[in-house]
């Protein structure tokens, strides 16, 4: 079992910047491949970032890309979503995810492919 807390969620004015972090426990953390999804009030949720159990590799959802960067540190045992040039189409609540898989490379787009998942945390961009 892996827990997953999520923070650093807020208010923020377009064009801002908020990092949000996710503590994972329970497990040896480098042995998951990390993601970050959202979901807007009457959508679906959709990928946001996803990391491998090295960081060597990263992969984003094309309307991110260039603008929010995901790490992590795998001995603190915390991934990192750092958001820059928000804007309001970004509001939402985030997820951290966890997907078992050590030594791999390859990353998953798709919310099944993760066991488990955090709370979420809102991020709400205002004009």
């Amino acid at each position: 079992q892996v827990q997953l807390v999520e923070s650093g969620g807020g208010l923020v004015q377009a064009g801002g910047s908020l990092r949000l972090s996710c503590a994972a426990s329970g497990r040896t953390f480098s042995n998951y491949a990390m993601g970050w999804f959202r979901q807007s009030p009457g959508k679906e949720r959709e990928f946001v970032a996803a990391i491998s159990w090295s960081g060597s590799n990263t992969d984003y959802a094309d309307s991110v890309r260039g603008r929010f960067t995901i790490s992590r540190d795998n001995v603190k045992d915390t991934v990192y979503l750092q958001m820059s040039s928000l804007n309001p189409p970004d509001t939402a609540v985030y997820f951290c995810a966890a997907s078992w898989s050590p030594l791999a490379t390859t990353l998953s787009k798709t919310g099944s492919s993760y066991k488990y998942w955090g709370q979420g945390t809102q991020v709400t961009v205002s004009p």
